[in-house]
């Protein structure tokens, strides 16, 4: 395998790692009532992370030639990503109760766990083939 392909998966994959339990820590604190919540930190690196992550995954379709809504499987990770950013928006952010943005902490964590079946797996349905 190509260095640059080696590269770019390897951050890519420890960008979703640290994306994911980013967002689960965010998530448990915002459960806690934590003012942690507001630290610089946890509002900056978010964005920085999941900023190396995107471009990664562009880079990686770019270099392997496959891309969304050519790549059935390339689609479905795109649209579960931007059900997981509306999920995990509403969950951190713009719900208006708790008891909302718990729901929607679980339908995040849901679309991220449905993101990673699909990588994982190349198939469009990720872990609902095991359903069938």
């Amino acid at each position: 395998m190509p260095t640059a392909y080696l590269i770019l998966k390897h951050l890519h994959v420890t960008c979703v790692a640290l994306s994911g339990l980013g967002f689960l820590l965010r998530g448990g604190l915002m459960l806690a009532d934590s003012p942690l919540l507001q630290a610089r930190l946890l509002r900056i690196l978010p964005h920085v992370v999941d900023t190396l992550l995107l471009a990664s995954a562009l880079s990686l379709a770019a270099l392997l030639g496959q891309y969304p809504f050519v790549a059935g499987w390339l689609t479905a990770k795109v649209l579960g990503l931007i059900a997981y950013i509306l999920c995990g928006t509403v969950a951190l952010k713009r719900g208006r109760t708790k008891a909302v943005r718990v729901l929607f902490l679980i339908l995040a964590l849901g679309c991220f766990a449905y993101i990673v079946s699909v990588a994982l797996s190349r198939n469009p349905w990720g872990f609902f083939l095991f359903l069938s």
